[in-house]
């Protein structure tokens, strides 16, 4: 069997209303292009017909497309890091299966990777979400920004094309909860980003939720940087200092004055104040600390039940045991 060029992975999760548009046009603009590829779909433990019409690519192109199916829902980014495990290709392009991102758009990335870039990062020209979510995104890689020096100018567009030396080192990464556009750019020599179409989604809703999306972030800075703890320890002690100087401000006036009851709120408003950001900076610790965590379990980022792949029978588990990560796979 010919090893592909290309490998194109696409995490699916109750997306049934687009997969049969979204095969047909990538199969054609990769036909098209002339050079050898695979289809990798994750299926992310989808409740709808996902799977079967996953199956049925399968059967219809037995030779170009791989299937991994979760035994449950993981999340996008253990789908791709899944995929990655099973991809053969050289260069591999990750996209949603929304059709919010164009196959189309696909010979561009792949351009500039030949072009020699290792990484290419696609950023959505005529963003076409809500109000919220493009000035959230703005915010957020700014923050981003400052807080990891790592520069994306659109951290949210999945369009994104990798040389394999990358995604091998993401591989060998082998995290509990990552951001894999932004541990890829930490393993560029050569990135670069281009500007991509954007379309509005065709069928079904978007599976990020806003505590989706906080979490995500919450995974971006805590996993590649402690920018967070630094700045909170810089407040504290701000704030001790303030409050020193505030405790001898009331001893003094104690002993000019004499008792007195009055400003007796004013200390109840510092005293809260003071309570809010010591919560906060458990919160941040506690991030810090939860990723500790998972990694020190060791437990599987995922279960995978089943693994279809190009000129091969289905590969199942033994007697209903699920394959895991890390601990049985398909070659």
């Amino acid at each position: 069997m010919t090893r592909p060029y290309l490998s194109v992975v696409i995490p699916v999760y109750n997306e049934e209303a687009n997969l049969e548009t979204l095969f047909l046009r990538l199969t054609s603009v990769l036909d098209a292009a002339g050079k050898p590829y695979e289809l990798v779909f994750t299926n992310d433990g989808s409740r709808d017909r996902s799977a079967a019409l996953l199956e049925q690519f399968h059967r219809r192109r037995p030779q170009q497309v791989c299937i991994v199916d979760f035994n449950g829902n993981f999340g996008q980014h253990m789908a791709i890091m899944a995929a990655f495990e099973h991809v053969r290709g050289d260069v591999i392009v990750t996209m949603d299966a929304d059709l919010q991102n164009p196959p189309e758009e696909i010979p561009k990335l792949l351009a500039e990777i030949e072009a020699g870039h290792d990484v290419v990062g696609g950023y959505r020209k005529d963003r076409r979400d809500t109000l919220f979510r493009r000035i959230a995104s703005k915010l957020i890689n700014s923050l981003r920004a400052r807080i990891t020096h790592i520069r994306m100018r659109d951290q949210g567009c999945m369009l994104r094309a990798y040389r394999r030396e990358v995604v091998d080192n993401i591989n060998a990464s082998n995290e509990t909860s990552t951001f894999i556009p932004a541990l890829a750019y930490s393993f560029a020599a050569n990135p670069t980003e281009i500007q991509v179409e954007h379309h509005a989604r065709a069928a079904g809703k978007s599976k990020y939720r806003l505590y989706d999306l906080i979490r995500l972030n919450f995974d971006l800075m805590t996993g590649f940087s402690v920018v967070p703890l630094q700045m909170f320890t810089m407040f504290g002690i701000f704030v001790s200092i303030l409050s020193t100087l505030f405790v001898i401000y009331l001893f003094i006036r104690r002993i000019v004055i004499g008792p007195e009851v009055q400003g007796v709120f004013t200390l109840f408003a510092i005293l809260y104040f003071l309570v809010g950001v010591g919560i906060m900076g458990l919160g941040i610790i506690g991030e810090y600390v939860g990723r500790i965590y998972q990694e020190v379990r060791r437990r599987p980022r995922f279960v995978i039940k089943r693994i279809l792949q190009p000129d091969a029978e289905p590969a199942t588990a033994d007697r209903g045991e699920a394959l895991t990560h890390g601990t049985r796979g398909v070659d």
